[in-house]
């Protein structure tokens, strides 16, 4: 019973399947396909409530036979449907809440051996990458200054042409500029700059660490002694903490410009007027919260990105999974950090 004869030995076991043993003591070869011939029949036999006994076999064959019994997998027994106690959805659900809670953890855990190569960095200046900080600075950052001007400068003529449509009805249009002003520079400026550079640049960071990752780069940077957080991680999130604040004022300039565009044209409010409206009845302290946030955010963007990264398998299926998860996740997480900072300030009343 070899590999060359499997088929005549297939019709030989199934003649003897159903007289519930197999006499072995003709067989002068045996090799694994013979041996996994006999085993599922053995297995097919059990599962019908009439086992197979063997009988003739040397001590070699009944080993060989042993050991691939032990490897076949075990048909997976179907659960029946008790009535009245929960079926599979709540299974999937605990399944599912236990899988994000464990994605949570290693996320956290990732966060926290950046810190602690950040704390290491602040001990040891020269590990930093300058030529890498530099690289993703113009990528990350300089490069989303036309998308983030066009951005802001969108969202202030929007909000200046719907707070013109609905303060004309009360006759309060100078209204309209602590309406942009406060809007913009405390909440959307730095807001709408995030999510932008989360769908840029978390993506980004993914992809190009993902490919590293498919490619072993990073195993083979950790045989030469090299830490892929200090050369990979760093540069990207500090490049991301330096530039997205330079991002959000920008951002709230552009938006002010939008916003005192189309309250001159709307509402016949002149630049000079929108200037002294906006020095006169906007508080500073708007634009500091506002950007008081971005490093916050930046941190969140860059480990979700790199972490992602980090992740992925050895194939493009998995790659495309974790990009796309990453933005997800870091648009999600800045909104959510968000409003955690809305709710600090309206406590502390600031």
């Amino acid at each position: 019973m070899t590999l060359a004869t499997l088929k005549a030995s297939e019709k030989a076991v199934a003649a003897l399947e159903g007289k519930g043993t197999i006499d072995l003591s003709e067989v002068t070869e045996l090799d694994t396909a013979g041996a996994w011939l006999i085993a599922q029949a053995r297995q097919r036999a059990a599962a019908g409530g009439r086992p197979i006994q063997l009988s003739g076999m040397t001590e070699g064959q009944a080993l060989l036979i042993d050991t691939v019994e032990k490897a076949m997998p075990r048909p997976e027994r179907k659960r029946r449907q008790i009535p009245g106690r929960p079926g599979d959805g709540l299974e999937n659900m605990g399944k599912t809440v236990a899988a994000k809670a464990r994605t949570a953890f290693k996320a956290l855990g990732f966060f926290g051996l950046v810190v602690a190569h950040l704390l290491s960095l602040i001990i040891h200046p020269t590990r930093l990458r300058i030529t890498a900080l530099f690289y993703h600075m113009q990528d990350a950052g300089l490069n989303a200054v036309p998308i983030v001007s066009l951005m802001g400068f969108l969202i202030g003529i929007v909000l200046a042409f719907q707070g013109a449509t609905q303060l004309q009805q009360f006759g309060a249009e100078v209204y309209v500029v602590d309406l942009v002003a406060i809007s913009i520079l405390r909440e959307l400026g730095i807001l709408l700059t995030a999510i932008i550079v989360a769908g840029r640049s978390a993506s980004a960071f993914t992809a190009a660490i993902g490919s590293m990752k498919m490619r072993e780069e990073i195993d083979a940077m950790r045989v030469l002694g090299l830490d892929p957080i200090d050369r990979l991680v760093l540069p990207r999130v500090l490049a991301l903490v330096f530039l997205l604040p330079i991002l959000g004022f920008i951002a709230c300039m552009t938006g002010l410009i939008g916003g005192m565009l189309m309250a001159w044209i709307e509402l016949s409010i002149t630049p000079g007027m929108f200037q002294t409206r906006l020095l006169e009845g906007t508080d500073p302290v708007h634009a500091i919260i506002g950007l008081v946030k971005a490093p916050f955010f930046a941190v969140i963007i860059a480990v979700i990105g790199c972490h992602q990264g980090m992740q992925v398998e050895g194939n493009a299926e998995s790659l495309g999974q974790h990009t796309s998860r990453s933005v997800v996740q870091a648009i999600f997480i800045v909104i959510v950090t968000d409003a955690l900072f809305s709710i600090f300030f309206a406590v502390w009343g600031i």
